[in-house]
């Protein structure tokens, strides 16, 4: 898998979900447990660690915005995950991450 691979499930996954409101956003994910929001937002600090570790920095927690802003913070994680050139192996698990997030929704 590579940056193509990653780019497509990343499009994917917020064409599915980018014009969702709060109400579909506080709906249940799959597996119970969590909300949709909170699928999404754990993959978001994930694509941020995984861009930490790419460019060798310290993990640090992505803000808690708005669940509507999910899509757009998804978006960025992404493209800095990106532009950070990570490793193969590192971007086939990023990749995996966001095929999970869009499973549980």
């Amino acid at each position: 898998m590579g940056a193509a691979d990653f780019e497509t499930a990343v499009q994917r996954l917020i064409t599915q979900v980018g014009h969702w409101e709060a109400a579909r956003w506080n709906a249940p994910a799959a597996g119970g447990g969590s909300t949709r929001a909170e699928a999404v937002r754990t993959l978001v600090q994930r694509l941020a660690d995984a861009c930490a570790d790419a460019e060798q920095r310290r993990h640090r927690p992505v803000p808690r915005l708005a669940d509507t802003v999910l899509p757009d913070q998804l978006r960025v994680m992404a493209d800095d995950l990106l532009a950070a050139d990570p490793a193969d192996d590192l971007l086939a698990v990023a990749t995996k991450d966001v095929t999970e997030a869009r499973d549980l929704l």
